[in-house]
């Protein structure tokens, strides 16, 4: 009988995540798992993120689905919840925006008519947050950024792909982490 070990959530900034378009199968059986590798080489399967939830709307038509907008410093995640995420919908429905919320999700990607890949997550878990909580996650966040950047030298199979799809720019990357953790120093 096999094991099943749940993946590690990644810790993504949204700039970096809607850059995100490569998606592939670890495998070729029905349950093999969906990944989405990021330019700075994050194989993800399900992600980490803390921010402000600044908007959020019932768009469902039969029941309950519901849009949010997360905000980073970097920049913005979309959440989507509904029926099959009922304790991530509950939260959205009851909580006030500003808020902070931590999430856990699963990364989805769509693609538009004209090509462009959309970026969202849906969540598996929300929890209401305090500002310490997410001024952490954003310094945890910016130090596993920079530390992917500098394996970018690596061979591992995920970091070449990674490379060859987007032609990672290091300096690009690094200075969004680097403006995260300034954007802590300003906020005090």
């Amino acid at each position: 009988m096999a094991v099943y070990i749940r993946e590690v959530a990644q810790r993504i900034f949204a700039q970096e995540f809607r850059e995100s378009d490569l998606s592939f199968k670890d495998g070729d059986d029905v349950y093999s798992p969906h990944y989405l590798l990021t330019p700075t080489g994050a194989k993800v399967n399900r992600i980490f993120i803390v921010g402000t939830l600044i908007e959020k709307e019932d768009i469902g038509t039969d029941s309950e689905y519901w849009k949010g907008r997360v905000s980073d410093p970097t920049g913005s995640f979309f959440i989507y919840a509904g029926q099959y995420q009922p304790e991530a919908a509950q939260v959205l429905a009851e909580c006030e925006t500003p808020a902070f919320v931590a999430i856990v999700g699963k990364p989805s990607t769509y693609t538009t008519a004209d090509g462009s890949v959309l970026t969202s997550v849906r969540p598996e878990s929300i929890h209401i947050v305090d500002g310490e909580t997410r001024d952490i996650w954003v310094a945890d966040t910016a130090e596993r950024t920079l530390d992917r950047i500098s394996a970018l030298d690596d061979e591992d199979s995920n970091v070449v792909k990674a490379k060859e799809h987007y032609g990672t720019d290091r300096a690009y990357y690094s200075s969004m982490a680097l403006d995260a953790l300034r954007s802590l120093k300003d906020e005090i």
